[in-house]
């Protein structure tokens, strides 16, 4: 042991021999291998963070289309909400113009009917008091007057009730 210890010239030579043989064996079927070996790991590991880098970026882009698309349907639910309520209001403003036009034709045509009823009852009593009117005359006279003469005489009574002409 003592010859380890101490230095000897031969010793050494051979020591750096074997490990210089050592190193340049390790370099040619070691070194080259564990040196790819750990190229292909730093290149997979670059890849990865790459594929991560991209896929974070990819759900950014997918998600500010997501929120750009519910930003345009809840726009256009607005809207449709709105022109619901716009056609909704129109067609209350015309169901409502409608009745109104009926309302308004109902009155005229009922107007018009009772106008036409009331025509037809005064001339209906006009005739009635003329008639009453002659006979209350004919029995005062207590003759019977020539019916000729009495239509005749009914005749001029309408003619001057008519035209407002009658006594009352």
């Amino acid at each position: 042991m003592d010859k380890l210890v101490s230095p000897d010239p031969g010793l050494m030579f051979w020591t750096i021999v074997t490990f210089l043989a050592l190193a340049a064996l390790l370099k040619r079927f070691a070194w080259g291998p564990l040196l790819s070996a750990i190229a292909a790991r730093e290149a997979g590991l670059r890849a990865e963070a790459e594929a991560a880098k991209q896929a974070r970026a990819d759900s950014e882009r997918i998600k500010g289309e997501l929120a750009a698309q519910l930003a345009e349907a809840a726009a256009r639910r607005q809207e449709a909400l709105a022109k619901a309520a716009r056609e909704g209001e129109a067609l209350l403003a015309k169901f409502k113009t409608a009745a109104e036009e009926d309302s308004r034709r109902l009155r005229e045509k009922t107007a018009a009917e009772l106008a036409r009823e009331k025509e037809r009852l005064v001339g209906e009593l006009r005739r009635e008091v003329a008639g009453l009117s002659l006979l209350a005359a004919e029995k005062l006279l207590r003759r019977s007057v020539d019916p000729a003469v009495e239509k005749a005489v009914l005749d001029d009574f309408l003619k001057e009730v008519s035209q407002g002409g009658g006594r009352r």
